[in-house]
This record gives structure tokens, sequence and C-alpha cells, in this order.
């Protein structure tokens, strides 16, 4: 993916020439992240709020304020993000925290005033060392840093996420950088992220995502979002078609990889957003086709599937 993503992923790029694009590259310069953190410390009690308070300033800082790839992006191209950190334990001994994380990313749908969630998921055990007033030090190669090592393989994941949703595997070198993390940690001596321990920790999603038996998956991003929801505004039956073509990729990937928690994950977040585009619109057969889809790869959520057939 070249500088002309972030030019060409938020702005009203139908209507301005490409040597005008280029001649303004030079001028761009912005991170990536728009991230909002949030840390609720309600089930901690009998500790000074400074710490959590720090906490939360100095990871805002450092997803927002650090530039994770060689990209430019422009101020309203910024990927919003939102980090809501739980602690369900503190030490002041060893200032240890366990907690749990809920990060979800999301993207502005063109011609519209919609923005669609690409990402979520709940991380059960977001667990660090952070005293107050340290400084978050970020080095790939060498990870000595629970939080720092968390906080980047979901910024990465993020980045590399939304890359997916504007060109075809157009992320795969910040989602290299997600896998290269979860390597480098291996040995902190943390949950989250050893291969076998968990089919939907850090490991998990990241060796899934990237997993050659899984490229349907990823390839179904560039459709759904770019030739599905963002076409919409201009003519709502081919976006739905290219979203109906992006449902089916999805479900070669759940073929193809069949212990994968991604097409699980996809219909969790997707739900209202699928239902919406096929209740009471599209073919009979359409909708049915989409309704066996999604009922067989999440049959928890029928009460919503049920709702596309009508």
């Amino acid at each position: 993916m070249n500088m002309l993503r972030s030019l060409l992923s938020r702005t009203a790029y139908r209507l301005i020439p490409v040597a005008v694009l280029l001649s303004l590259c030079p001028a761009l310069q912005a991170q990536e992240l728009n991230a909002k953190v949030v840390i609720n410390r309600s089930q901690v009690s009998n500790t000074k709020s400074s710490v959590f308070e720090n906490l939360e300033k100095t990871v805002t800082a450092f997803l927002n304020d650090r530039q994770w790839t060689n990209q430019q992006y422009k101020e309203n191209e910024r990927i919003n993000c939102n980090f809501n950190i739980t602690v369900n334990t503190y030490s002041e001994t060893d200032n240890s925290f366990t907690a749990s994380l809920m990060v979800q990313s999301t993207r502005p749908v063109y011609n519209s005033s919609y923005t669609t969630t690409v990402f979520s998921i709940k991380d059960p055990n977001f667990n660090f060392a952070f005293q107050e007033f340290d400084q978050l030090n970020f080095q790939p190669e060498q990870l000595d840093n629970n939080l720092t090592a968390m906080l980047a393989y979901y910024a990465y994941l993020i980045i590399g996420m939304d890359m997916d949703t504007m060109a075809p595997s157009g992320g795969t070198e910040v989602l290299q950088a997600a896998e290269n993390v979860v390597t480098n940690a291996q040995n902190l001596g943390y949950p989250g992220w050893k291969a076998f321990e968990d089919n939907k920790n850090r490991f998990g999603i990241i060796n899934d995502y990237l997993d050659g038996a899984m490229e349907p998956y990823r390839q179904l991003q560039y459709v759904y979002y770019r030739k599905g929801l963002d076409t919409m505004a201009d003519n709502v039956d081919n976006g739905r078609a290219a979203v109906t073509e992006a449902l089916g990729m999805l479900k070669t990937a759940q073929e193809n990889k069949s212990m994968s928690q991604l097409p699980q994950i996809f219909t969790d977040v997707k739900r209202d957003e699928i239902v919406n585009i096929y209740s009471g619109k599209g073919t009979p057969k359409e909708r049915e086709a989409v309704y066996d889809i999604v009922f067989r790869i999440n049959a928890s959520q029928n009460a919503y599937w049920e709702k596309i057939k009508k």
C-alpha cells in the first residue's frame, strides 16, 4: 500500500485528479490513530486515582502520538478507535494490573454520515505492570514490556485491517508487524500470546488472519467495505450485491478453516448491519442465501438472522 492509501480513503477522491493528489502528498503529516482511551477502575478501591489518570493519559499518547507506519495520513483520515480498559485488580506493591480490554475500530462509509465497525473484540487477559509516571517505549525487536507489546499489537492490527478495507490485501506489511509483535512477545510470561492457548487470543487472531486458508476472509474485507458499503449511496442494489459476494467469501473461509473464530467474530460485529442491509430488501433468493450463510456460521444469533427473511 503506497502513500495514496490515506488520500484515497477518506477524501472526496472521485472529484480530485491523481496529479493533484500527488502534489498534496508532501503536506500530509499525521499519525494513523485517533484513539479514545478509557480506564474503568470501579472494581478497585482504596487506591489513589492519580495512577489510573496517568495510565489513561500515557496510553492515549502512546497510541496517538506515535507514527506506526511510513504512510502519511491527514488529520481527518485518522482511524477512530476505542480502548476501554477495565481494571480488575491493582497492586501498589509491584505495580501490577490485571485487566480486560474492549477494543473497537470504525471506518466512515463514503458519501454518507454512516460509520461502520471494522474490528471489535474483548481481550480478557490485558495484564501488565505500570508505575505512575512511567514512559512507554516500544522497540519491536526488544520487547520487555507487556503493556507496550499489547498496545502495539492492537495498533498494527487496527491499521492493517483498515488498509485491507481500502485495497485488496492492502494491510499486509502492517499485519505482519502485528505478527512480529506476537512472535517477540512469547517470552514475556503473560497470557494471550501463545499458540493453542486460546484460538481467540492475540496469537489466534493474527495467525488466522494471515493464514493462506483464510485468504477469502481477507479479500472479503475489500469487497464488503469498498465495493459494498461504499457504493450504496450511489447504487444500493450494486452495493448489496457486493456484500452478498463478500458473505459468500466468508462462507468459503469458514469451510477452509472451521476452527477459526474470525467468521463468528465478523458476524457478531456485523449482525445489525447485515440485518439492515437485507431485511425487506433484495430478492427472496438472495435473502435466503445470506440467511443460510450467517446461520451456519453463527446460529446463536438466529433471532436476528430470522429478520433477514422477512
